[in-house]
């Protein structure tokens, strides 16, 4: 087999930092010249992540082929400079509703249905088809596999058995298990502690998994004597036990993993060709973030701001419109809920540029519309994303042209005006849905997803970003701007600079007599890359920086 795997697997406790440590170490290895992908098996029955709740999840992140993926997607696309697909992304769920599609289907010819073979199996087809062959897509030369979750969870018992059982059909050349593991560091006493790693490989070997590769997520670089008692106690290498230490930001991981000498200890034990990394773009990066000739504040309306990982994508694509323009992004989260028409002028104070960010609800949206409003008296830039493009028409259609009960079907389903409605394409859905028992239930994959083309007008601001009038950008919404209210905004000064090439879906809406006034119903966020922002945040962070500056 061309394609060599490395399982990726975490212990004592979530959010050590997976994601962003398969990312770095791919990142690393296409410096060397090779191929690589990424995959992420979720152990949760949810098929996807799409109808799960913000506070539990955090972000959902869309591919271009329309699979709504966990936010860890973003970081493999973001650091891989890459673009991934439904299959990069696999949940317990899925494999489950697989296995039990093929029983309904009599697959199995009558016999006993069981997590051993069965699911195992389903779970190995879902990583092996990372290796195969494609006309337009040839078969990497490493596949990285991120376990979701922590050694012990016994949902994620079924994955770990399927990589174990991998290893023994693959062969040790083609498998690799690091095991990433918490070393703290107890101030109290001046040391570090590795009970915890000891503990957690030791479960991890309990089920037949030997790590080949412990890396050691820390504030500081682990001692030589403890990766030695490390690597004594939990049967690697002297050489195998590598810091994963915490960075200023988190496009430092690669160079830091590198410094470690990871992705060389990783070449050896798969017997990957010997190249050199070529880190000269990962140090530009590196240095343009740490040295920057300028700041700038945005100001994002959301109602999920106590909660981060809600915008991690677009949190990362402000930070490569700051790196693109040279200038730090100092980001204000806003309370949507608490923006009022007295408040508002003192809420965004400082502020040099406005972002509305996508969402689902009414809850924070008057706040959202009173916040566009002040951005567009006053000339400050605004940057409108899916639902803030929705919330930009509705404020400009009752403040400017005067439809007063201006709203979405989202919102209110009886709203006189409904300048924003559910699309055409699923009305029938709807419908159907209604008449069936598990109507309120069937909810997932009921949007439009995916990437989409779009037509741009010249001589607007999105044609100025862009610099070509045909664009594919990723979409998340089950509601669309009416076009019967298209004519009376654009009356008044509002200009649909963006369209699908038929013509009847808007995409992105104008003022042109403003600094800096766009909104997209699609999420650019989700194509944004540290090495290649995307144009729209790129320009929008420019504006602010011309606002700031006034």
């Amino acid at each position: 087999m061309k394609t060599k795997f490395i399982f990726i697997t975490g212990g004592v406790l979530s959010s050590l930092g997976k994601g962003l440590s398969a990312a770095s170490i791919g990142a690393l290895l296409k410096t060397r010249g090779l191929t690589v992908t990424i995959q992420k098996l979720d152990p949760y029955i949810n098929v996807d992540p799409g109808t799960m709740n913000p506070y539990q999840h955090g972000e959902v992140y869309v591919t271009d082929d329309g699979a709504e993926t966990d936010l860890d997607l973003g970081h493999y696309e973001r650091y891989l400079n890459t673009a991934l697909s439904q299959k990069n992304n696999t949940t317990s769920g899925s494999i489950y509703y697989k296995v039990i599609t093929k029983e309904r289907h009599g697959d199995y010819l009558g016999g006993t249905v069981q997590v051993i073979p069965h699911i195992t199996d389903e779970i190995k087809n879902a990583i092996l088809s990372l290796a195969k062959d494609e006309p337009e897509n040839p078969a990497p030369d490493v596949a990285i596999i991120e376990i979701g979750g922590t050694v012990g969870d016994i949902e994620g018992l079924p994955f770990l058995e399927a990589i174990r059982q991998l290893r023994s059909e693959l062969g040790r050349d083609n498998c690799l298990y690091i095991h990433l593991t918490l070393v703290p560091y107890l101030r109290s006493a001046g040391e570090h502690k590795t009970k915890p790693t000891q503990h957690s490989v030791k479960e991890l070997r309990s089920i037949g998994i030997q790590p080949d590769i412990i890396l050691c997520r820390c504030e500081e670089p682990v001692p030589a004597d403890l990766r030695a008692k490390i690597a004594l106690f939990c049967n690697v290498d002297k050489d195998a036990v590598f810091s994963a230490v915490d960075v200023s930001n988190i496009y430092e991981l690669p160079l830091k993993l590198y410094e470690e000498g990871l992705d060389q200890k990783v070449a050896i034990m798969l017997r990957l060709p010997a190249r050199n990394a070529k880190l000269e773009p990962w140090e530009e990066l590196v240095h343009n973030v740490k040295n920057p000739q300028g700041r700038v504040t945005i100001a994002i309306v959301g109602k999920y701001v106590e909660l981060k990982e809600a915008y991690k994508s677009l949190h990362e694509a402000l930070v490569h419109g700051g790196i693109a323009n040279r200038v730090a992004v100092d980001l204000r989260y806003v309370n949507s809920e608490e923006v009022t028409a007295e408040n508002v002028a003192e809420t965004f104070k400082g502020a040099d540029g406005i972002l509305v960010p996508g969402g689902f609800g009414y809850r924070g949206v008057e706040g959202k519309i009173e916040s566009i409003r002040y951005a567009r008296e006053n000339n400050v830039p605004f940057f409108g994303i899916c639902l803030g493009m929705q919330c930009a028409v509705i404020e400009f259609a009752r403040h400017v042209v005067g439809i007063e009960e201006a709203n979405s079907e989202e919102f209110n389903p009886f709203a006189k005006d409904k300048l924003i409605y559910l699309m055409t394409e699923w009305y029938d859905f709807r419908k159907k849905a209604v008449e069936r028992r598990d109507a309120e239930s069937d909810k997932g994959g009921t949007m439009r997803l995916g990437a989409y083309p779009c037509a741009i007008s010249e001589g607007t601001h999105a044609f100025e970003a862009y610099k070509t009038a045909n664009i594919n950008e990723r979409h998340r919404h089950r509601y669309e701007f009416n076009n019967a209210y298209r004519e009376r905004l654009a009356d008044m000064g509002m200009v649909f600079s963006g369209q699908s090439p038929d013509g009847t879906l808007m995409e992105i809406v104008e003022i042109p007599d403003h600094p800096w006034f766009l909104g997209c119903q699609f999420h650019p966020e989700f194509q944004s890359r540290p090495m290649k922002p995307h144009p729209l945040f790129k320009d929008f962070i420019r504006a602010s920086c011309l606002a700031r500056k006034k």
